[in-house]
Parts: structure tokens; C-alpha cells; sequence
């Protein structure tokens, strides 16, 4: 008996029943620990224009974290039913509606200062560090902050709950005063403009009639069966850029009849209200 082939042959099987082999994002995705942090910008080897890219997220629908599919331009069965809630007047399905929206999260390639040997990894954050430096970008004074050759590094400084009193981390951006050069080496330089994670490939995208039934199986707990898979875990909100209400979320509550039958309206094959 080949043990090694063996042992293969389980570790595949393993991997097929929990939905895939588990990827560690902690390589490829950085956060900020509390402390101050300096970091570089990097520009975006897939889009010249703009380092910064807009992902959307499906949190707390069961166990999972789910890119949505409003990311590919598709149609997507839970930004479809929140919609149908909206059209309620009932309070609790628009409530219900705001907690199925996706989330948005940016990420921007980055090399962290002191960490090069890591290389170029993807910084995450919310809407309000990605407003600060948008703002920052807009400033005439400081220019184009991701310039490889007369650049500017950003300093962030996060805080814990305890510390700052929100009751999570908080982190605040700065940008450096002081032009210089991405890096003195002109060969790592050009590994890190074309050397960089995709984030689209990081996370598995679930199809449409998949969503949807875990969709039903949330709506609904026991009626169906449900298969754990290997997902992301919801980001915690470790900056001032994520809300609490994007840090996963769960409802106790059986749904309401309403909200059984906007179901039932919105994907039975003769339903009436059909948005396509």
C-alpha cells in the first residue's frame, strides 16, 4: 500500500466534502494590528487608472460569507429578494432588506514597510479610511501618493476598543510629507507592480441557484439540509472604516409570513412579481 497515495487520496477527498481546500488570506490580505504602521501604495497591475477595487459581500446568510454576484454584473437571488422586502411598508422586512444587502469592502495593493520580503499584499478596509484617501488623492498639494518613483508612504495609526472608547479598533491615515521612491531597487519594483494578488480569485464565487438555496435555508433553519463549507471569516470591525452592522449579523426570529411569501413570489416559476 502506497501511504503517500493514500493519504492523497484523503487529503482530495476532505477537501471535495468541505467545499475546497482552505486558503489562508492572512498571506495575501493585511489589516492593521494596533500600533502605527507605514505603508506604500502600490499601483494596480489590472487597473492602471485606479489601485483601489470595490468588492461586495453577502455576511451572516447561515455560516457563510458570500461574494456577491453583483460584482460580475450578475443577477444576485439575495440583492433580488432584498429589493422584493423593500417593497413592503413593513418596517421589518425593510430592516430585514438592509441586512441582506451586500457589504462593500475595498482593497488596494500595498507593501508594508519593514515587511517588503512579504511583498505586494491587499490592504482592506470600509468607507471611511477609503474615503480619507480619496480625499487625500483629490489634494493638489500632495498629488499621486502611488507614484513608484516620487511617491508618498501612508502612516496609519490604529487603536484598540479600550483606547479610543468605540468599542472596536480604530484606525486614522496619514500621508507623509516626504517624496521617495517605492523602492531603491529597480528590479523589486518591477516585481511588485506586476507581481500582485487578484482578489476576484481569492474568494469562491457561489452560482446563482447555490445562493439562492442557502438564502432558503437561512429564511427557513431545519427545513433543509445544510453542508458547512470552508469560507472567510466576516471581517471584524478592526477600523473606524467598518460599522458594527458589517461585522455579521444573525436573526432569531422566524421570518414573517410576508417575507415567506416575497420569497415564493420573487423565484416561483409563475410568480407575478419577477424583476426580470
Amino acid at each position: 500500500m502506497d501511504l503517500n497515495l493514500i493519504k492523497s487520496k484523503l487529503g482530495s477527498l476532505q477537501q471535495q466534502r468541505s467545499g475546497g481546500s482552505k486558503k489562508d488570506l492572512s498571506q495575501v490580505i493585511w489589516k492593521p494590528s494596533v500600533g502605527k504602521h507605514s505603508v506604500r501604495i502600490v499601483p494596480s497591475a489590472y487597473n492602471k487608472s485606479n489601485p483601489f477595487k470595490e468588492m461586495f459581500f453577502h455576511y451572516g446568510i447561515g455560516t457563510r460569507t458570500m461574494i456577491s454576484l453583483v460584482n460580475f454584473g450578475e443577477k444576485d437571488p439575495i440583492v433580488e429578494f432584498a429589493e422584493q422586502l423593500r417593497k413592503s411598508s413593513d418596517k421589518d422586512n425593510w430592516a430585514m432588506a438592509k441586512k441582506l444587502s451586500p457589504k462593500m469592502r475595498v482593497f488596494v495593493p500595498v507593501v508594508v514597510r519593514g515587511e517588503e520580503d512579504k511583498g505586494v499584499r491587499l490592504w482592506e478596509f470600509g468607507k471611511q479610511i477609503y474615503m480619507e484617501l480619496l480625499a487625500i488623492a483629490e489634494d493638489e498639494d500632495v498629488g499621486d501618493y502611488t507614484d513608484p518613483m516620487q511617491g508618498r508612504d501612508i502612516t496609519i495609526e490604529t487603536t484598540d476598543a479600550a483606547t479610543n472608547g468605540t468599542g472596536y479598533n480604530q484606525s486614522k491615515v496619514r500621508v507623509r510629507t516626504k517624496l521617495t521612491p517605492l523602492s531603491a531597487d529597480s528590479k523589486e519594483v518591477e516585481l511588485w507592480l506586476t507581481t500582485q494578488p487578484d482578489v476576484v480569485s481569492l474568494f469562491k464565487k457561489h452560482g446563482y441557484e447555490e445562493m439562492k438555496t442557502a438564502l432558503l435555508e437561512w429564511l427557513n433553519p431545519g427545513e433543509t439540509e445544510q453542508t458547512e463549507e470552508e469560507t472567510p471569516a466576516p471581517p471584524k470591525a478592526e477600523t473606524k472604516a467598518v460599522p458594527a452592522t458589517q461585522t455579521g449579523y444573525s436573526l432569531n426570529a422566524k421570518p414573517k409570513v410576508d417575507v415567506d411569501k416575497a420569497f415564493d413570489d420573487l423565484f416561483s416559476d409563475g410568480g407575478s412579481d419577477l424583476p426580470f
